[in-house]
């Protein structure tokens, strides 16, 4: 069995945790969680900080999470995070990459450069690249390269649907489009014209613009909402009923429209969830978004 230190990811599950707790009856959540952790840990097998962009840098890596065992050809999820294009990393999202593997899921979970450094278009580049990676070399941990689904929460999901609905990404990446379909976890950014052109100018907005840019042409650009009509593969969409309006707003519009073109959704409002409890309530491997997505999986053929 894995020690102590390996389950706890070097403490990140304590300090994401505990910096939230404040009564006692998260107390006795938190410890029946680890008690979950402590015995499924041992099925779960973990390849960390493989670069799929043969390069050197940390932000082209990704994390794999399999069962350890001889089984092939399962499901695969990659998993893009959120952090409004300038934060984040993979490895807050372990809970998540061992929560799918011990449903049978190959779960990767990727990082990607993040702004100042680069714009939506490079992210979008290396998002691409990882899936690319995934496709080429999943067999090798069970997965099936047939069979790859995205997930992105938040700037996350932004991410993976722009890959998915703008054909230049892929191309560039050099492959067709592989993926089986797509998870969006309250998705922000689907039309980013709209939220800057109408949005209050706060420090949020100061800080997209890092990523899209002072022309508005680029913020039509780096909109998935605008690619629509290229995507044929099957959705799956979640939002908080208290979350960003304009998170409400953009995922109905795009489920509204996929719907219209016959393109297979399936749209979920979570009663009384915001924005950041939308990824951070499956921590808890027992969550009803897991049985949503896996029977999104089964559904999906």
């Amino acid at each position: 069995m894995e020690n102590v230190r390996s389950k706890m990811e070097n403490g990140q599950l304590f300090s994401y945790l505990t910096s939230h707790v404040s009564h006692l009856k998260t107390i006795v959540m938190l410890f029946a969680f680890l008690s979950q952790v402590f015995t499924g840990s041992a099925q779960i097998r973990v390849e960390k900080n493989i670069n799929y962009a043969g390069n050197t840098y940390q932000a082209n890596t990704l994390n794999i999470y399999h069962k350890k065992d001889s089984i092939q050809n399962r499901d695969v999820i990659i998993f893009v995070h959120g952090g409004s294009w300038s934060s984040g990393k993979k490895e807050t999202y372990w809970w998540l990459g061992r929560n799918l593997a011990k449903n049978n899921v190959v779960s990767v979970i990727i990082n990607y450069p993040l702004a100042p450094s680069v714009t939506y278009k490079e992210m979008a580049a290396a998002t691409a690249q990882a899936v690319k990676w995934v496709k080429d070399s999943i067999a090798a941990y069970g997965g099936n390269a047939d069979r790859i689904f995205i997930m992105g929460h938040s700037a996350g999901a932004h991410l993976a649907e722009l890959i998915n609905s703008d054909p230049q990404f892929f191309q560039n990446a050099g492959i067709a489009n592989p993926l089986k379909g797509v998870i969006l976890n309250d998705p922000f950014g689907l039309d980013m014209e709209e939220y800057l052109t109408k949005a209050a100018k706060d420090h949020y907005y100061t800080d997209f613009l890092r990523t899209f840019s002072n022309e508005s042409k680029n913020w039509q650009a780096g909109s998935p909402l605008f690619y629509v009509k290229n995507i044929k593969n099957p959705h799956l969409i979640f939002y908080g009923t208290k979350t960003y309006e304009a998170i409400q707003i953009q995922s109905e519009r795009i489920c509204k429209i996929l719907q219209e073109q016959q393109t297979p959704v399936k749209l979920i409002k979570i009663d009384g969830k915001k924005h950041v409890p939308m990824i951070s309530q499956m921590i808890w491997g027992n969550n009803n978004l897991y049985k949503s997505i896996l029977d999104f999986l089964k559904e999906t053929r």
